[in-house]
């Protein structure tokens, strides 16, 4: 799927038009898989998941192929719903995100046997199930992340037991319910999928201890990847980031001033794939900031800027944070708070390297941009903001040598060249598409391989016949 400003455009159309009548399927029914307690939740889940053992591969790419139907149809329903929710993110590209997760998710095709044969018999590698899963949800893409790991453990034979974020609850219900729609349209098990009404740590802490639970998935910061790896089970961390972009002398400055204002401002800079700040070198700043401008970048300068920060982040003990408030919000909204009336997607602004803008991860349409002397400053500052999360880093350059260099300086699960941020996870670059990026553990781009274990059968002189 490639995402451009057509495509946007065509896709805010018809959301407008729909949004006011589209209703939630399941707002006047008791939703599927969603219990009052986790323990009543981790008993149901328990006996899907010995009834599902039952079920062939085949089996479960139908439940698959009916969650993806379901998540295309109630894809505005479900966009509309998190932006309410949450307060957080654009309808229109929630729906984009919902369509990545339905059409790029890899189901059963994913789990590949392996075999060797010789003088002593065969061996056969097969990728197993887990069993149940217990899987922490973030809020920034509550219900893509339930859809897209729902589909992935599926297909590896899992049953999933989620506890979502606690601010995004609602739209993070109405998946869980979806995905068991699917699943039973498609003849499966009930419950193979479930949650919490009211999620909260307490849940958290209960599914994670579960004797049932075998392994652990979670999206959030690290003090939830902490947990997950002392907890004693398997875990798949997918941590923060702050991915740099750098924009050199060799750039297709045009395109690299519009990816970057579509990566930095999709979603509101919601995705931790997205572009968080700009390294661009003297000779070309002042163009690169031109094309900005011209695909829907407002820049602001001089005591704006301070103003801006002062929205934006929260000064304590001597270091700033985020101003929880503003995540996610519409850049119109930034730019309003200080007395610029403007329909912009994206804020920029020219800062120094060291300035909270670029060191801390916002997750708001702001994009810092620091001028640098050569492409060695610009790596090695680019470096220094990504603070070793190992997460995304972008580069915009015709140049082999400083593709290469910043790729082996930077070292991140996902480096995107000349294109917008959101290529990484296969909107309008090739490959799969992930909302669990797990880079603390090393997984990388999650799929239905990453929730099974291997299992291996070996057969002593037979079954080999040459």
């Amino acid at each position: 799927m490639e995402i451009n400003e057509t495509y946007v455009k065509e896709i805010i159309e018809k959301v407008l038009k729909d949004v006011e009548k589209a209703q939630p399927v399941a707002s006047s029914k008791k939703q599927l898989g969603v219990f009052d307690t986790m323990t009543e939740a981790l008993e149901a889940v328990q006996k899907a998941y010995k009834l599902f053992r039952k079920y062939s591969v085949a089996q479960r790419e139908q439940m698959i192929s009916k969650i993806r139907e379901l998540t295309l149809n109630e894809a505005e329903v479900m966009a509309r719903m998190g932006v309410e929710e949450t307060k957080m993110g654009r309808i229109e590209h929630k729906v984009i995100k919902h369509q990545l997760v339905a059409n790029k998710t890899p189901g059963t095709e994913d789990l590949k046997a392996n075999a060797w044969t010789g003088d002593d018999g065969l061996t056969l590698i097969e990728m197993a199930p887990f069993g149940v899963i217990g899987s922490i949800t973030p809020s920034t893409n509550p219900s893509e992340t339930v859809i897209c790991n729902s589909i992935g453990m599926i297909a590896g034979g899992n049953a999933v037991v989620f506890n979502p974020h606690p601010n995004a609850k609602e739209v993070a219900n109405y998946a869980v319910d979806l995905v068991n729609r699917g699943i039973i349209a498609a003849g499966g098990p009930e419950n193979l999928v479930v949650t919490v009404k009211n999620p909260t740590k307490e849940s958290s802490d209960e599914m994670m201890a579960a004797p049932c639970v075998k392994m652990l998935v979670a999206t959030g910061g690290p003090g939830v990847v902490k947990a997950l790896l002392s907890s004693g089970k398997k875990a798949i961390g997918a941590g923060a980031g702050n991915p740099p972009v750098i924009v050199d002398d060799t750039a297709d400055l045009m395109k690299a001033g519009r990816d970057i204002v579509l990566g930095a401002s999709f979603d509101n800079n919601l995705p931790c794939i997205a572009e968080k700040e700009c390294f661009a070198l003297y000779n070309i700043a002042d163009e690169l900031i031109y094309h900005m401008q011209q695909n829907g970048a407002y820049l602001i300068k001089g005591e704006q800027i301070e103003q801006l920060k002062n929205v934006c982040l929260i000064e304590k003990n001597g270091k700033w944070g985020i101003n929880k408030d503003w995540v996610g919000r519409d850049a119109s909204k930034f730019l309003k708070a200080i007395g610029i009336d403007s329909d912009a997607k994206l804020v920029i602004c020219e800062t120094d390297a060291n300035h909270p803008f670029v060191q801390v991860e916002m997750m708001m349409p702001v994009l810092p941009i620091v001028r640098v002397k050569d492409i060695d400053e610009a790596i090695e500052l680019a470096v220094q903001a990504e603070h070793g999360c190992r997460h995304s880093a972008h580069i915009h350059s015709k140049n082999i040598d400083h593709l290469t260099r910043f790729a082996q300086a930077v070292e991140t699960t996902i480096f995107v060249k000349n294109a917008p941020s959101y290529a990484g996870i296969g909107a309008g670059g090739e490959g799969y598409t992930t909302f669990t990026i797990a880079g603390p553990t090393g997984e990388g781009l999650t799929a239905a391989h990453s929730f099974t274990r291997q299992r291996r059968c070996v057969m002593v002189d037979g079954l080999h016949i040459i």
